[in-house]
């Protein structure tokens, strides 16, 4: 590391004891660190990117003559800021694979992506090297899934692929913001792709116009003739037909694909985050939740009582907005690892109590009919 510096967005404070604050004040990232001799604060201050390591210690030192600071002290107190991701390298280059307009078009994401990322990295740019990389099959572009291949495309993604069955028409307009008027009558993906690719020309934006009416016309479609699927995540935005997220389960379990997927029922909008082999799987976390839900249904009645199913799902651009952005957000924290995100879980927001959290993570069943045990529990 040639000139470390504290992050930008991780720059130190004193506090009234005079311990050293560092990493923002917010919850998951901040540490704290006693520093009751004061030269932990020298080299944070002194670590602002204008020095090498040696010319850090030397200065810590020299600010601090009763205290026996040699400078491997002090390289190990800035390693340990690089390893618990306070830290990275001022004079880092662009990496291959990245050109001078990425620089300028990504700036504020790669700020954020360094900001959330404890992890240490050669360079500030690596995650935003992942999303180049990357290739992210978006099934279903109407409210969630249009929404999540924007901000897919928008983030630099490097080829998104988008597949959906339907029309443009009038009614979706309230809520499938990807599209204009002028769009009516045309296939969506259509519409999709050239609206994408308007957005962001420097990623590659295909789509193909199908149905998926079973499991084996999704393995098809993620791995053509039953090679290895050529995807390294699949977004699922469709909800139709009702069966589909019991299919991407069992498709992505069998071909090793993590995937996200997201909604509405009405003021509560949520993601799931699945990645085979790594926690419960999606029926695992059905299963949980359907277990502690109680609904306490008199004898004879069904959980449609409870919870209705209707023709089509009441939904505005808001709760669409809303769906689109947590999958998409969960999409590139497994593509790049920004922030770290254990799979097998969901969460959202409900509109109608802000302060209600919402996450469900429920253990992996050996007894599970998808995954079965077949695979690690992953923690869980």
């Amino acid at each position: 590391m040639s000139r470390p510096r504290i992050k930008p967005e991780h720059q130190a404070y004193r506090t009234i004891d005079g311990n050293v604050r560092i990493g923002s004040v917010i919850y998951g990232i901040g540490a704290e660190i006693e520093d009751p001799d004061g030269w932990v604060w020298t080299l944070t201050e002194a670590m602002d990117g204008t020095r090498t390591a040696a010319q850090i210690a030397a200065e810590v030192a020299a600010a601090h003559p009763r205290l026996p600071l040699p400078a491997e002290t002090v390289g190990s107190a800035m390693a340990d800021l690089r390893d618990a991701g306070f830290v990275d390298d001022a004079a880092a280059p662009l990496p291959a694979g990245l050109a001078e307009r990425d620089r300028i078009r990504y700036a504020r994401g790669v700020a954020l992506l360094r900001w959330m990322d404890l992890s240490p990295r050669a360079t500030p740019w690596d995650a935003q090297l992942r999303l180049a990389g990357a290739r992210v099959l978006v099934l279903g572009v109407g409210g969630t899934g249009g929404v999540a291949a924007q901000l897919l495309v928008a983030s630099g993604v490097g080829h998104v692929h988008v597949v959906d069955p339907d029309v443009v028409e009038l009614s979706n307009l309230n809520r499938q913001v990807l599209y204009r008027e002028a769009d009516i009558g045309r296939p969506k993906t259509d519409a999709a792709v050239a609206a994408l690719r308007a957005l962001n020309s420097d990623v590659t934006v295909t789509g193909e116009r199908r149905e998926i009416r079973g499991p084996g016309a999704l393995a098809a479609l993620l791995a053509p003739d039953g090679a290895p699927s050529p995807y390294d995540l699949l977004v699922l935005g469709a909800d139709r037909p009702p069966a589909i997220r019991r299919w991407a389960n069992r498709v992505c379990l069998a071909l090793g694909l993590p995937w996200v997927e997201g909604g509405y029922r009405g003021p509560l909008v949520t993601a799931g985050v699945h990645v085979p082999g790594d926690g419960p799987c999606w029926e695992c976390q059905r299963i949980g939740e359907d277990a502690r839900r109680d609904l306490r249904l008199a004898p004879g009645q069904s959980e449609e009582a409870a919870s209705p199913r209707m023709a089509w799902n009441p939904a505005s651009a808001v709760t669409a907005g809303l769906s689109g952005t947590l999958v998409a957000h969960a999409a590139l924290a497994l593509l790049t690892g920004v922030p770290p995100m254990r799979p097998g879980f969901r969460y959202g927001i409900n509109l109608m109590a802000l302060g209600e959290p919402i996450l469900q993570r429920h253990p992996r069943l050996p007894t599970c009919p998808a995954c079965g045990g077949a695979f690690s529990s992953g923690g869980e």
